[in-house]
């Protein structure tokens, strides 16, 4: 079976960086946010990566970016339904990560 066709694996893609994870769960629990928002949210993450992110997101149909003819120009993201569609199932292995956590990062006995 080819990869672009097999939806496990074009799936998981979508999610297989640690950013585009914590950018889904900031706009889940943070509404719409403008990129500042997310930046300042997320102080662990570059500019570049943040703006990669948010496109490739985009692109996927996971977020929505707004874009407001206004001066200075306003520019809005937030979870399309496809998105908030896979929130509980990411919520889910959050919980499970914290739950977890010792466990994984304890050195191997």
């Amino acid at each position: 079976m080819k990869y672009s066709r097999c939806p496990i694996r074009h799936g998981l893609s979508q999610f297989s960086d640690k950013w585009s994870l914590l950018v889904l769960c900031h706009l889940y629990t943070g509404g719409t946010m403008r990129f500042g928002e997310l930046a300042s949210a997320m102080t662990d993450i570059s500019e570049r990566m943040l703006t990669v992110r948010l496109k490739s997101l985009e692109s996927h149909h996971l977020i929505e970016r707004r874009y407001y003819k206004e001066l200075p120009p306003r520019v809005e993201y937030s979870l399309t339904a496809l998105g908030k569609s896979a929130m509980p199932r990411i919520e889910a292995l959050f919980n499970w990560a914290k739950e977890h956590f010792d466990e994984i990062t304890s050195p191997s006995r």
